[in-house]
């Protein structure tokens, strides 16, 4: 234990010893170390006194500089602002005068003003003075002049209105008529097509009679699931060698027809076989309907349509109207349209496009509310269709108003199509349905005394009595008669309205 405590001491005595022999080493050395640093401290303080004299000396240069071109600017300011005051006290003495000016003026036209209204007081004076003599020296009051003067008047203005009217109507056939009547038969001459000979088939032919027991079946099962099947109505009657499709969708009776001549050909009837049967005849019908509007689209030159509006275009196929197939009558109009629109310098694409799908809404009236003009704009607007030919759709039965001279085109083109020689026919009760009719329309205005409808009802022919109509009076009739009938009736083509009012002079000599 001594001896540990010995080395302990020793050890300690050592360090001391060794910790004065290094200060006394490292003494100078620091010293120096010191000294040199006080010397670094005091050159870098002497470097940023002088340099911050130097800083202050600048920026008081700069000072006096800025303020010196401040003091200048301001004087500066001070002129201008005296300059604009005398300028301002120029102008606010100007407008004092020119006030006093307009004062003096306002007095004087007040004077003016007041001398006016004392004369215009006595001109009223002497004007009632004037008017009650006159009405004593014609013994007439004064609503009484102005009842007679007005009634000379009007009759003059309606002569001499009829007179216009008649001259205006004159100048315009005879420069429209020749160029309409050319175009017309230009149009015509180069799509001219066969009168027409197709329509809709609804009898089947069967190769005898035992074939409308088997059609019927037992207990009728076949011909009722043939009609749940098909949707129409299978007709077997005394009718030889024939069984009548009836249905108020032409496709679904062209589906019909196919699949019982299938089911006639196969002579294997039974429930099973016509379901697959009609199965088979929807395909090749849709099939068709594609082909057919994909055709007429091709035919009338009119690209990009969706591909329902081509399918719905194909069911046309199987529409007719007045016996004139209708996808036939659109590729027809659209031709038509397309060469007027030419003829005249007007949209071409909108024209053939409009008339092609102008009667759109016919292959679907059966199934859904509006008319067949509304029913088809509503569905190609859903296909981002142009809108002109949207509206040219909805307007070629004049529901809604044309918005552009490409719809009157379509219009124009639809008439011509349908009216053309072997275009339509309708049957003779309707013929003398419509003819009566249009006779009935035209006797029921007044002061008509006879009404003929020629030319198979193209024309009608109003004659009235002169003392009842007048030459104006006529022309207007002639005009109602025809909105009447285009509102009342419906027929191929146009009617032409004429009023005839003649008037004759009979005497006797004795």
């Amino acid at each position: 234990m001594e001896i540990i405590i010995g080395i302990i001491i020793g050890l300690v005595l050592g360090a001391v010893v060794a910790g004065g022999i290094v200060w006394y080493i490292l003494q100078p050395r620091t010293k120096a170390i010191y000294d040199k640093a006080n010397q670094d401290a005091e050159a870098r303080r002497h470097a940023a006194e002088h340099e911050a004299e130097t800083l202050l000396k600048k920026a008081e240069q700069e000072a006096k500089a800025a303020r010196s071109e401040a003091e200048t600017l301001i004087e500066r300011r001070f002129k201008d602002i005296a300059r604009a005051e005398e300028r301002i006290d120029r102008r606010q003495a100007q407008l004092d005068k020119q006030i006093q000016k307009i004062e003096i003026r306002e007095q004087n036209l007040n004077r003016r003003q007041s001398k006016q209204d004392k004369r215009q007081q006595e001109l009223t004076e002497f004007e009632q003075q004037r008017v009650s003599e006159l009405e004593k020296v014609a013994s007439l009051t004064q609503e009484e002049a102005k009842k007679e003067l007005l009634f000379l008047v009007e009759q003059d203005a309606r002569q001499d209105m009829a007179r216009v009217i008649r001259q205006i109507e004159d100048e315009a056939k005879e420069t429209a008529e020749i160029k309409a009547r050319n175009l017309v038969a230009l149009a015509v001459q180069r799509i001219a097509t066969d009168q027409v000979a197709e329509m809709v088939v609804s009898v089947v032919p069967i190769p005898n009679e035992e074939m409308k027991g088997r059609i019927i079946g037992r207990n009728g099962r076949n011909i009722r699931a043939f009609e749940i099947a098909s949707g129409v109505d299978i007709v077997v009657d005394d009718t030889p060698e024939a069984v009548t499709i009836s249905s108020f969708d032409p496709v679904r009776r062209e589906i019909a027809r196919r699949a019982l001549e299938k089911l006639i050909v196969d002579g294997r009837i039974h429930p099973a076989r016509i379901e697959k049967c009609i199965k088979d005849a929807t395909a090749e019908v849709t099939k068709v309907i594609k082909e057919a509007g994909e055709e007429a689209a091709f035919e009338a030159n009119v690209h990009g349509l969706h591909p329902e509006i081509i399918k719905m275009l194909g069911r046309l196929k199987f529409r007719t109207s007045y016996g004139q197939n209708q996808l036939y009558h659109a590729v027809e109009a659209s031709k038509l349209a397309a060469i007027l629109a030419a003829e005249l310098g007007l949209d071409i694409n909108i024209a053939k496009t409009g008339a092609l799908l102008h009667d759109l809404g016919k292959a679907m009236d059966h199934d859904q509310e509006g008319t067949h003009a509304m029913l088809g704009a509503e569905f190609i607007r859903r296909f981002n269709i142009h809108p002109l030919v949207v509206n040219a759709v909805a307007a070629h039965h004049h529901e809604v108003d044309p918005e552009s001279t490409e719809a009157i085109i379509v219009e124009v083109a639809d008439a011509i199509s349908g009216a053309r020689p072997g275009a339509r026919r309708e049957s003779l009760e309707n013929y003398i349905k419509r003819v009566r009719t249009l006779e009935d329309i035209a006797m029921s205005f007044k002061g008509v005394e006879g009404a003929y409808a020629l030319q198979a009802g193209r024309e009608i022919r109003i004659f009235v009595k002169p003392d009842k109509v007048d030459d104006l009076a006529s022309i207007r009739m002639a005009k109602d008669i025809a909105k009447t009938v285009e509102e009342s009736m419906q027929y191929p083509g146009q009617i032409q309205v004429t009023v005839i009012r003649e008037t004759r002079a009979v005497n006797f000599a004795k």
